[in-house]
């Protein structure tokens, strides 16, 4: 910096302002500084800043599995919000799986960002305390309610619901559910299953025990494996509400597999509308979530705790908005 400043003719401030966007600076001055940068080839020096400052200019973002296309495209959406605003984003995968989400928050590698986007799957209300970290973190999804960070969750019961009464509203009446968990408290699967029962009852409907397939993870896998099982079943099926998109191609595989035509003998709605669902065959009708809603009020509450860290303000609550997205595969 200082040969910058010595190559231009200016003091080194001005060209610590130039460098970080200082709108008060003339015109001829900044050029300048700038011709002296580019002969120069001059970068800043990140870390020391980032020393100086205490911050990293990166954020945490932590999630189940990359390998589900929802959170491959939430991160791709948390990583687009966070560069709008000057963020890099590191990504930590967990598997789901409880130990690493508890040492996603030991804070082992929290000195490496300023903050954390996380999205717990393994972790529940009997793990509250500790959520009770001392850095900036906005928390995703529907394991954990009251702790002390911001939540950014999405509308589960109403968009279930919803994707619910789209097929009723289609005449079909023998909706079968795809992703249940039985006996699950908290959590997706809980809050969707509770949504496709209340839109049957309001609609006259007494729920078939016979209808609600559960599955584990939510893949293309178990989506086939109990589609397969409900057709074997013998139960009488005109619809299919997959409580994730991978578990509904799962299930228009195994409807291909049979020759079963979609929509026509059985209609099929998914959640989270994925970039596939379009590409499926037939394009799959899907809830859209508001994905990058929550993408980018995340990262907006995230950058407000880092800007103020230690001020006393309650945690902020965000439900994105849903839409049902119409394709072919619920379309007669």
């Amino acid at each position: 910096m200082q040969d910058v400043a010595k190559r231009a003719g200016v003091s080194i401030k001005t060209v610590s302002n130039v460098v970080n966007g200082y709108p008060y600076i003339r015109d001829t001055t900044r050029e300048r500084v700038l011709a002296a940068i580019e002969e120069l080839d001059y970068q800043m020096n990140v870390a020391a800043r980032n020393l100086r400052s205490g911050r990293t200019g990166m954020i945490g973002l932590a999630v189940p599995e990359l390998s589900l296309p929802y959170f491959a495209e939430l991160a791709d959406s948390v990583i687009s919000a966070a560069e709008a605003v000057g963020l890099t984003v590191l990504i930590e995968q967990t598997g789901a799986d409880r130990d690493r989400e508890l040492e996603v928050l030991a804070n082992k590698r929290r000195h490496l960002t300023d903050g954390l986007i996380f999205s717990p799957l393994a972790l529940g209300p009997e793990d509250l305390p500790a959520f009770d970290v001392d850095y900036p973190m906005v928390l995703l999804g529907e394991r954990i309610f009251g702790s002390s960070a911001d939540h950014v969750t999405m509308a589960n019961v109403a968009a279930a619901k919803a994707a619910t009464e789209h097929l009723l509203s289609r005449g079909r009446r023998r909706i079968a559910l795809v992703g249940a968990h039985e006996g699950e408290q908290v959590g997706s699967a809980r809050l969707r299953t509770e949504g496709y029962l209340e839109a049957l009852r309001e609609a006259g409907i007494e729920p078939d025990p016979a209808l609600i397939a559960e599955a584990g993870l939510w893949h293309r896998s178990t989506g086939a494996e109990a589609m397969a099982a409900l057709l074997d079943s013998g139960t009488q099926i005109d619809a299919v509400f997959a409580l994730n998109d991978a578990l509904a191609l799962g299930a228009l595989h195994t409807l291909h597999a049979r020759r079963i035509d979609v929509p026509s003998q059985i209609a099929v709605i998914g959640f989270d509308d994925i970039d596939e669902a379009r590409y499926a065959f037939p394009p799959l009708t899907s809830v859209h979530p508001g994905r990058d809603e929550i993408a980018a009020s995340a990262v907006r509450l995230l950058q407000e705790r880092i800007e103020n860290r230690g001020a006393a303000k309650p945690p902020v609550s965000v439900v994105a908005d849903f839409e049902i997205t119409e394709r072919d595969s619920t379309r007669v």
